[in-house]
C-alpha cells in the first residue's frame, strides 16, 4: 500500500483580485479620498474569499467591505459590499455594478 502526502511546502490556493479589479476599486476609493471621505485600506487574500477593507481612520474597524468569493459566482454573485454593521449592501457578478453603491455616497446636493 502506497501513502501519498501532501508536499511539505506546499500552500493552500488563495482568493486574489485580479488587476483590473484592483484598478476598478482603486479608482473609487481615489475618488473617495479626494472628497475626505476614506483615509486607509486593508487587502486580505485567504482561501475561499478576498477582502478589500476601508476605513475612515486607521485605528477603526472597517467601514465597508468589497469581497470576492468566487465560490458564489453561479449563485449570488461572486462580488459583495459589506456595511459595516454586517449588512450585504449590493451583491453581483460586476464589479462596477456592485460599487455604484458606494459611489451614490460621492453624489451631493450642492444648495
Amino acid at each position: 500500500m502506497t501513502i501519498l502526502s501532501p508536499e511539505p511546502f506546499s500552500h493552500p490556493p488563495q482568493i486574489a483580485f485580479h488587476r483590473t479589479e484592483l484598478g476598478v476599486i482603486l479608482g473609487l476609493y481615489g475618488r473617495m479620498v479626494a472628497a475626505g471621505e476614506w483615509r486607509d485600506y486593508g487587502i486580505s487574500c485567504l482561501r475561499e474569499v478576498a477582502v478589500f477593507s476601508i476605513f475612515r481612520r486607521a485605528a477603526e474597524h472597517p467601514i465597508y467591505r468589497i469581497e470576492k468569493r468566487p465560490k458564489l459566482r453561479m449563485k449570488q454573485g461572486q462580488y459583495a459590499v459589506i456595511g459595516m454593521d454586517g449588512r450585504v449592501l449590493k451583491r453581483g457578478n460586476d464589479l462596477k455594478q456592485v460599487l455604484r453603491v458606494l459611489e451614490r455616497k460621492l453624489i451631493r446636493s450642492v444648495e
